[in-house]
């Protein structure tokens, strides 16, 4: 397209958060990448601004009755903004979505894949929702399609060791000498004094398992029927056949301990009942296909030579194809959606849009380079270029050095972050920004160096046997006192490694991953850190007056709204219109409470204040240690009265990071704790790291950035691939050995 005729996306005068009057020209059918730091107002311009009007925009088309069922996006504030095509916004939330959702459904793929057993599928069963676990016809009946069912704890019922006589049954009510127990004794053929593990299996089977039956016992004289049944029977009936949520909360309290999530019986965590089982295709049932890793499933699919099928087997190629080309060929259809990590989330939903076909689209992403290795990132730009290619507007905001390189255009936000960013400092292509001056500039023409000399390990925590998902009986040895970096491609086994085996046997490490801190709007920066405890108490002590006046959510709060500091405004169909509270002016507390003064400022005053305008304000020592914790993870421009709701992935990972950093001797676990961090925010992470490692505590970062990893002292590095062609150490040691290591594809990049 010659320059003459590109168009462009205008926008004048943006104003959202931060923003100082903002005016962009951002070229459409072109690759635009948007960098600068955290919190210089990147989102603002793009999901904020544009993202957002896009979406109003889209929405008045609807009739006034289906928009009240729409979600309802405001008006963003900028003097214009035009030339907006549809946008699609690829974001980072973790796709929830319970039992019920698995990869397959999610992708839309599922759907295609019940379609070719109910045509091709022998012996035939029937129509298409045979083959679904969430419809009543094809759910297993036992487990109503959820693959697993409630089970008593068998470790936790009994003590095989045990005779009765000892206490061998750890249920609740069969205590020694209790009726429940001395029914036992009396109604059956048990030696009380004989250990469980001695018993014949029939006896042991009767005494746990037994059916219910009527024994004649005699009681005061009197024949009377009684009736008995086995102990795990019993217990199974009362409280996990007849749902324990029934039950009063004591009695769940009680029983719960006993109760273990299980596969299935029925369906052996297939999901589906026995007729859907039963069909196949080439040998294989549906559930079969769907615990395939999907790179294998496209293989099998290609075999099937049913002439009728070829048009769903070619649907199905194509669509599983868009998983293997973004680096998903490891996951499996029946993956359950809630245990993705927020970088295969978003992947997952690219594949939904890739298989698309419409053009002339604004595809907007939000650091699609999370949770992707060096190796992958090839990938993602294949993808950018591919749905730009097709005619479409693609916006990203990023940090990655290697994506940033595929931009046709780049927008550098700045110079810094909060009231010191806001504005653009360089608009133009990758070659200029080298050149440009910007931090983004400098930080990308810095040579990485690898750690020579890595301080010595005090001791080791072991990892034995670890054979979970697709852990390959693996055997690792953590160091302690040193900074240690897990990393390997995505799906190589890290976060199991990690998140599941390591933390299930040291579970009280500090975890700091990157799951939302509140999400309620009156939660703060200063709430959560717990300084707002002791600027009460501050404001309490020179006033002489009770700590909960200055609470916004207690006694201060202002009586028009409640101390929200907006009002809604309800106008029927249209969007319901937010006003700052005219009796507190959006301050959140009554007059009365803002005529306190604390060294001058008022408490809604202080709350105003940046991380920065806050550690020159107070000198609390307890207040200026955790103002200075917050500055050092890099939040210096964050409001003390920000609401929680309001912060990014990154920013949640780095204020827990903030308000965990005091302890000594402690392990803590990261997770990716560079997502949303600029290459000049990296070297302050890796500083604090360093800092807690140097008090005492052992610090185990799962992570793929170059500049981390080349920092640490010890690496484990996970592979060699992803799914079940991973799972295995592929090499562990310092830095400087690991560029010599054949098998490593991180010593590859490290290079």
């Amino acid at each position: 397209m010659s320059q003459a005729n590109q168009e462009y996306i205008v926008i004048s005068g943006a104003r959202e958060n931060n923003l100082r009057n903002v005016s962009l020209r951002i070229p459409k059918r072109k690759i635009t990448i948007f960098t600068g730091v955290s919190g210089s107002g990147k989102s603002s311009i793009v999901f904020d601004t544009i993202a957002s009007e896009s979406q109003r925009l889209l929405n008045e088309n609807f009739s006034t009755f289906v928009r009240t069922f729409l979600p309802k996006f405001p008006q963003p504030d900028a003097d214009a903004i035009e030339n907006l095509s549809m946008a699609v916004v690829v974001d980072q939330k973790r796709l929830g979505g319970g039992s019920h959702s698995t990869m397959g459904t999610i992708t839309d793929i599922s759907p295609i894949l019940r379609l070719l057993f109910s045509r091709a599928g022998q012996p035939y069963v029937g129509p298409v929702n045979l083959f679904s676990f969430n419809d009543p016809q094809g759910m297993c009946p036992e487990c109503n399609g959820i693959g697993r069912s409630m089970v008593v704890d068998m470790s936790k019922a009994v003590d095989l060791s045990k005779s009765l006589r000892e206490g061998a049954i750890l249920l609740p009510g069969y205590s020694v000498d209790s009726w429940d127990w001395n029914l036992i004794v009396q109604g059956g053929p048990f030696d009380p004094d004989k250990k469980l593990s001695d018993y014949p299996e029939e006896e042991l089977e009767q005494l746990l398992y037994g059916k219910a039956k009527k024994v004649k016992m005699d009681f005061a004289g009197k024949a009377t029927n009684i009736t008995v049944e086995g102990v795990i029977e019993k217990f199974t009936n009362k409280y996990i056949k007849q749902d324990v949520k029934t039950k009063s909360e004591r009695t769940q309290q009680m029983v719960a301990p006993y109760i273990a999530e299980g596969t299935c019986s029925g369906c052996r965590g297939a999901r589906l009942n026995r007729a859907a089982l039963a069909c196949r295709i080439n040998g294989l049932n549906i559930a079969e296909m769907a615990s395939m890793e999907v790179g294998q499933l496209i293989r099998v699919l290609r075999e099937i030579d049913d002439p009728a099928a070829a048009p769903i087997v070619k649907s199905l190629t194509e669509r599983l194809q868009h998983l293997v080309d973004i680096g998903l060929d490891y996951l499996t259809l029946d993956r359950e959606t809630d245990t993705l990590s927020g970088g295969e989330s978003q992947r997952v939903k690219m594949v939904k849009h890739l298989s698309g076909s419409l053009v002339d689209v604004t595809y907007i992403f939000d650091e699609p380079s999370v949770g992707l290795h060096p190796r992958d990132v090839h990938r993602l730009n294949d993808l950018l270029r591919k749905l730009r290619d097709k005619g479409n507007t693609v916006i990203v905001v990023e940090h990655d050095p290697d994506v940033i390189k595929v931009a046709d255009h780049i927008v550098d936000v700045g110079p810094h972050a909060g009231s010191r960013g806001g504005t653009i400092v360089y608009e133009g292509s990758y070659q200029g920004l080298l050149e440009s001056g910007t931090l983004t500039g400098i930080h990308m023409k810095r040579p990485l160096e690898l750690k020579r000399d890595g301080r010595k390990p005090s001791g080791t925590l072991p990892i034995r046997n670890a054979a979970l998902h697709n852990l390959r009986d693996v055997n690792v040895d953590i160091p302690t006192g040193v900074l240690t970096v897990v990393t390997g491609v995505a799906g190589s086994g890290k976060s199991t490694l990690i998140n599941e085996v390591f933390l299930g046997q040291h579970p009280d490490a500090i975890v700091i991953d990157q799951s939302a801190v509140g999400v309620s709007t009156r939660s703060n920066p200063a709430t959560y850190t717990g300084i707002m405890d002791e600027v009460r108490k501050a404001f309490a002590a020179a006033n002489k007056v009770n700590p909960g006046l200055f609470s916004f959510n207690s006694k201060g709060a202002c009586e028009n709204c409640q101390g929200l500091g907006v009002v809604y405004a309800d106008l029927a169909y249209l969007d319901s219109v937010k006003l700052p509270c005219e009796a507190c002016g959006g301050r959140r507390f009554k007059e009365e409470v803002l005529a306190y003064k604390l060294n001058g400022k008022s408490i809604a005053e202080v709350l105003e204040m940046t991380v920065e305008q806050a550690l020159d304000f107070f000198q609390l020592k307890e207040v200026v240690r955790k103002l200075q914790a917050m500055s050092d993870v890099g939040l210096n421009y964050i409001t003390l009265g920000q609401p929680l709701s309001t912060l990014s992935g990154g920013e949640c990972q780095r204020i827990k990071l903030a308000s965990e950093l005091h302890k000594k001797g402690s392990i803590y676990v990261m997770d990716e704790p560079t997502t949303g961090l600029h290459m000049s925010d990296i070297g302050h992470l890796l500083g604090i790291m360093n800092r807690l490692v140097d008090a005492g505590n052992t610090v185990i970062v799962i992570e793929h950035n170059l500049e981390v990893i080349s920092q640490a002292d010890w690496i484990i590095d996970m592979g060699p691939d992803g799914g079940s062609r991973g799972g295995q150490v592929v090499f562990e040691g310092p830095p400087s050995q690991i560029v010599h290591a054949e098998q490593s594809v991180t010593g590859r990049y490290l290079k």
